[in-house]
């Protein structure tokens, strides 16, 4: 059962404690990307012989496949994709953002390009579920900044097959090339490259403790997103509401993994009450029960504070992937919150709107780092380039304070560079 907590009445160390500890899995996953440097494809048909139980003829999925795939899956849910592919692209061409110049002074220009990432490339997981979701969230936004190739990794079933509906996202969003290669060295392939998968520039998207560790092990060799751990949604909730909605929405990422976090906050000790009956209610009827209880049980929590704005306090300090305003007006308080990865508005938006549908990305930051990172958007695949242009006459008159300020700092060739141009 989940615990409820009165604010102010037990430590702030119980109120802010984050869920069950990740395993520590960095010497295995060290294991795996050294295999994969060092013997490329031949590595990633052995680690999906042993993780997938799958004997693969070849790594890369071919076009025949993803046809075949495309014309298996239902002709509402391809209608469905095309719609939310459409409110992802809508909302994600808002963040293009544009090189520039500056040649106000005399002589000089200066100015930054805007460079798309050559090849980028997206996680997807399979694992207990499939996440057609995740394949529009990561290739759209790619494809909008202008990436040349997009790959997609995800892990393949015992027959060797990647989950239709990831194929059919993939075909509508654009995707280049698909690999059935999962976990940590499905990110090694795509940060070092293999004879079949190619070395990217950039690689994203959720994935397992495995995954999470390769990708911090690889960071510097490839850029990444971020690290992501275990979903989390934090709910502030008023008396008013509907506890049985409040309830389905902490399960709604309490069922994806025993270690996400599902946290409610509201001023009602009797709405708490209402909504822990309502968990115990509903967490049977669930197919994935078993992951719900032990999320709820373990890292879910209620939070009793005294007023809404100290609940808008609480969710700052937690700083949530997703949060959800139960509220009246919740514009009232949308400048209030200052630390959240993505803000879901009123009594009718439940956060699966923004994991599928609404627009926004869904990949976001989790375990606080929403207190200093952000969503995934176009920004994480473009680079930017600045340059500068100065005339002779245009260096002249800057060359001595460019030299001063180099002389302060002790740096004398740097001095030296600006004024040599024009010794007699």
């Amino acid at each position: 059962m989940i615990s409820i907590l009165k604010y102010g009445e037990v430590s702030n160390d119980e109120i802010f404690a984050r869920g069950t500890a990740v395993t520590d899995v960095s010497d295995i996953v060290a294991d795996i990307i050294y295999n994969v440097r060092k013997n490329g494809d031949k590595a990633l048909f052995e680690y999906c012989e042993k993780f997938d139980k799958a004997k693969l003829d070849s790594l890369e999925v071919t076009e025949e496949e993803i046809e075949e795939a495309f014309n298996t899956v239902e002709p509402r849910f391809i209608e469905i994709l095309e719609k939310a592919a459409a409110n992802i692209r809508a909302f994600h061409e808002k963040q293009v953002r544009n090189s520039f110049i500056i040649n106000d002074k005399d002589g000089v220009v200066i100015g930054q390009k805007v460079i798309p990432v050559e090849k980028a490339g997206l996680y997807v997981p399979g694992g207990t579920a499939a996440y057609p979701s995740t394949v529009l969230m990561d290739s759209i936004p790619a494809k909008i900044a202008g990436c040349k190739e997009i790959c997609i990794t995800t892990p393949p079933n015992a027959e060797g097959k990647v989950n239709p509906v990831i194929l059919a996202a993939a075909k509508i969003a654009g995707v280049d090339r698909i690999f059935k290669v999962g976990g940590a060295q499905a990110i090694a392939a795509l940060a070092y490259g293999t004879e079949t998968v190619p070395k990217v520039d950039k690689i994203v998207g959720p994935g397992n403790a495995f995954v999470a560790e390769a990708k911090k092990q690889v960071y510097g060799i490839v850029s990444i997103d971020m690290i992501a751990g275990p979903s989390e949604i934090l709910v502030v909730a008023d008396g008013k509401s509907n506890a049985k909605h409040v309830a389905a929405d902490l399960l709604s990422q309490a069922e994806h993994d025993k270690m996400a976090s599902a946290v409610l906050v509201t001023d009602s000790e009797d709405f708490a009450k209402a909504v822990s009956a309502e968990l115990e209610r509903q967490i049977p009827l669930l197919p994935r029960e078993e992951i719900a209880r032990v999320s709820i049980d373990n890292n879910g929590k209620i939070i009793v504070s005294d007023d809404l704005m100290k609940a808008i306090d609480i969710a700052n300090e937690i700083a949530p992937e997703h949060l959800e305003l139960c509220v009246d007006n919740p514009f009232d308080y949308l400048d209030k919150i200052k630390h959240a990865g993505s803000i879901f508005m009123g009594r009718y938006c439940p956060e699966a709107l923004g994991d599928y549908f609404a627009g926004p990305n869904h990949t976001l930051p989790t375990t606080g780092t929403a207190r200093f990172s952000s969503p995934l958007s176009v920004d994480d695949f473009v680079k930017k380039t600045q340059y500068t242009y100065y005339t002779k006459e245009a260096l002249s008159r800057v060359a001595e304070d460019v030299a001063f300020f180099a002389e302060k700092e002790g740096l004398t060739a740097h001095a030296r560079s600006a004024t040599v141009r024009f010794e007699e």
